[in-house]
Parts: structure tokens; sequence; C-alpha cells
């Protein structure tokens, strides 16, 4: 597909999705989800970049608003109100991510004395850590395109209360580790277990925003991560970070290209961790496409989790060109540039993808609209990547 007409499409699903959810019109009671609007608050931004779209940059600011408002606040149903940071109203105004922000599951979070139940706490409310870094990334992105400060901040300050609330020491000893889901008050964790990349999603997502921290004119302490980035950087070490989850495996790809800018364009001297990356992600295109996955009927297929994978896909052409004109004095550019061109021998499960889920018949099933939100925004990342993928 042309990037024209791909650009125009994603135009189309993402004002179709503004409708949808409530961010315009504005509704009472818009329906709000941090991971999709993180891709979203992206997208509006890439669209307006690349297309000068007028509408695009004030609907980005204004879903910004809107998860800040209702995702950074208790839930309606909960016998607490106010601002999560237990702020009150004006302060939580000024500071909306100092508590975290909700995921914005329908159910309630678990109470105390709830018993755990592993596939019905998929369905509840509390907050996620990579849900969280999508976050910063995506207010980053924001104060980068709008040249406003604030939203960077907000995007720090998040990183620290994410960072303080979601690390642990076991109490047996070993390495510090990241609680995969935490309580909406951020007081407890609701599940213990670390996800596969969450320790290197927070690492390259911090050193994104202290590198643009950096490049402010006034940097002070209180922006700073140092400490923050080391002590993932110690949990990132030694790790193998291969999957063949297509979501996974995507945001694997995708956190590359992210890396791999940090490196050639920041300076930064992280190749061995790339080159790492590069090869978990190569044995995981390889088994991902050996369980011929993409031939499963529709109806047995997870759109947004495929289009994560059709996305990351897109950063691996990009991160291709990117290492191919860097610095000829890189010197681990042989090794990345050959891992790179590996990956486009799987470029055509990206269009596969695509073509797919562009097929009107395909968004008509039950797989499709029971997650039409999150599909529709992935959908359109896929066709319009660089709001996304650009540090």
């Amino acid at each position: 597909m042309k990037q024209s007409a791909a650009l125009s499409m994603a135009r189309e699903i993402m004002k179709e999705f503004a409708g949808l959810t409530g961010l315009s019109p504005a509704e009472k009671v818009p329906r709000r989800y941090l991971w999709t609007d993180a891709f979203a608050v992206c997208n509006f931004l890439g669209l307006y970049q690349q297309t000068g779209d007028r509408e695009c940059k004030p609907l980005a600011l204004r879903l910004i608003d809107q998860v800040h408002g209702i995702l950074g606040r208790h839930r309606a149903d909960d016998t607490r109100s106010g601002w999560i940071s237990g702020l009150d109203e004006q302060q939580g105004k000024l500071h909306p991510t100092l508590g975290g922000l909700r995921i914005g599951k329908e159910m309630n979070e678990r109470g105390p004395r709830e018993p755990y139940d592993d596939q019905l706490e998929w369905e509840r409310d509390g907050q996620y850590y990579h849900y969280l870094t999508k976050w910063m990334h995506a207010l980053n992105r924001a104060g980068a395109v709008t040249h406003n400060a604030t939203c960077h901040r907000w995007a720090v300050e998040l990183a620290k209360t994410g960072h303080a609330r979601f690390t642990c020491a076991p109490l047996s000893g070993g390495q510090r580790r990241i609680y995969w889901k935490m309580s909406i008050d951020l007081s407890h964790p609701h599940v213990s277990a670390m996800g596969h990349h969450d320790p290197l999603d927070g690492f390259i997502t911090y050193l994104q925003l202290q590198t643009a921290s950096a490049g402010t004119s006034h940097p002070s302490a209180e922006l700073d991560l140092s400490a923050e980035i080391a002590d993932l950087a110690r949990m990132c070490e030694g790790k193998n970070w291969a999957t063949d989850d297509p979501l996974g495996l995507g945001e694997l790809l995708s956190s590359s290209f992210k890396l791999a800018q940090l490196i050639f364009e920041k300076g930064l001297g992280y190749e061995d961790l790339l080159e790492n990356m590069l090869q978990s992600s190569l044995l995981g295109l390889q088994t991902y496409e050996r369980s011929n996955q993409l031939a499963f009927p529709a109806d047995y297929r997870l759109a947004f989790r495929e289009l994560g994978l059709s996305i990351g896909l897109h950063a691996a052409e990009k991160l291709v060109g990117l290492i191919r004109h860097a610095p000829g004095n890189v010197k681990a550019k042989p090794h990345l540039r050959s891992r790179a061109d590996y990956l486009m021998d799987y470029a055509s499960l990206r269009d596969r993808i695509e073509t797919h889920w562009l097929e009107p018949a395909n968004r008509k099933l039950a797989s499709w609209t029971e997650h039409r939100d999150i599909n529709m925004v992935m959908l359109a990342t896929s066709l319009a990547p660089d709001g996304y993928l650009t540090l």
C-alpha cells in the first residue's frame, strides 16, 4: 500500500476511534484504556506531523487530559474518590501522574478479602508497569511535538512513581525485580510475577526520558533518572529476551529501533544490548513463522497481538536503514547490520497481517469487535507507525 493511502486510512480509523470512545465529540463519560490511549496519542501526533491535519494535535492533547482526569482518579464505583495519588484537587491537576494511572478495566480491582482468580485477574483494574511505560513514551512524544515541557515532566514523575512502587527486592535476597500488576493506589501487588520484557521496556523508556531531559534548556535534578536507569540496567544483565508471542515480539522489535535511535542519533553506547535484542528477535520470528498461526481461521486470531508484530516489523525496516547510515566508526555496526538485515526475511509476515485485518469482512467478526478499540488503534499504528516509533 502506498504511504499516502496508508496515512489516509490511518487518519480515518483514528477519527472513528475518537468518535466511538467519547473523545470527539467529547462525552461526559468517555471510554478510556491506558494501553490503547498511549498508542492513540502517538498516532494523532504522527498524523499531525505527516499530514498537517490540524485536528490531530488537539485530539492528542484532549486525549491526554481525559486519560489523566479519568485513569488518574479513583473509579466511580469505588468508595474512594479524587486523585489516586492522594493529592488535593489543585495539586492533582498539576501532577496528574504522581499516583500512577489505572489500567481502565471494566471490573474493579480485587478486594483484600477476595480470593485470587488467575482468569478473572485479567479483567480487573489496577496498574500495569508496562502500560505506564507506554504512557511515559506518549507523554514524551507530546512534549517533543508540541514543545510543552510539562508533558515531559509528567512522564518523568510517572517514571519515578512507577519505579519506586513496582520494583522490589525479594525477602529471600537475590536480584531486584518488578511486580507485574499493582493495586490502584500502588499500596500492594496484585500479581507478583515479573513481565518478561518489563525491565528492558523500563530501561529504554527511562533512557529516552533522560536524553530528553538533557536536551532541555534547564535540566534539573528532579528530572534525573540516573539511579532508576542503573537499577534497571542491573535487572537486564544476562537476560534472554526471546519470545514467540506476537505482541511481545513486536514490542521487542519496536524497542530495538528505539534503542538504536538512542545509540546512533544520541550517542549512547548500548550496542551489545541491541545485538542481544536483535538475536532474540530473530529466534522469536523463526519460531513464530514455523507455528503458522497466520493460517488459523480469523475467529481464532487476536488482531491487536498480530498487529503488534506488524508494527515491530515496520520498526525492523526502519532499523535497517538507521544502521546502514550509522557513523562508520561504530564498533559493532557490522554485527548489528547483519542481524538487522536478517530481520527483513520476515517482512512478508507484516504484509500478511495488515492485508488480513484490512479486509472488511474480518473486521465484522467477534474476534475483532470484542476488542474493537485496541484493534482499531493498533491497525492505525501499523499503517502509520512513525508517530509511535519515533523518539
